[in-house]
């Protein structure tokens, strides 16, 4: 059961795309070892958007996320400046309704 989650976009710079997926690819190791995240996908929008939506069963659990090593490298790579062409947007979501396997 799911009841809260994460929408996350990012603009890549011009000539970065490639090293925006890749960064956010590499991510999913973090995502599988957080025990409170029911699902994460890393996803491409469009040419140059990208972006990331991660469920979790509560506030709790998206707080923990917030606050671990996705959202810490996230931040990060948008202080460098050389990947992202503004900051990322991070929204919160309330699950109305989901279909989980299992």
């Amino acid at each position: 059961m799911v009841s809260v989650g994460l929408l996350v976009t990012v603009e890549a710079k011009p000539g970065k795309e490639d090293e925006v997926a890749a960064f956010l690819e590499s991510a999913l190791p973090l995502a599988q070892a957080e025990a409170e995240t029911t699902a994460w996908f890393a996803i491409k929008i469009d040419g140059s958007t990208f972006g990331i939506v991660d469920f979790f069963p509560g506030q709790p659990g998206r707080q923990a996320h917030l606050e671990g090593p996705i959202a810490a490298a996230l931040m990060e790579k948008a202080s460098a400046g050389d990947l992202f062409a503004s900051p990322p947007v991070i929204k919160p979501v309330d699950v109305l309704a989901s279909k989980l396997p299992g």
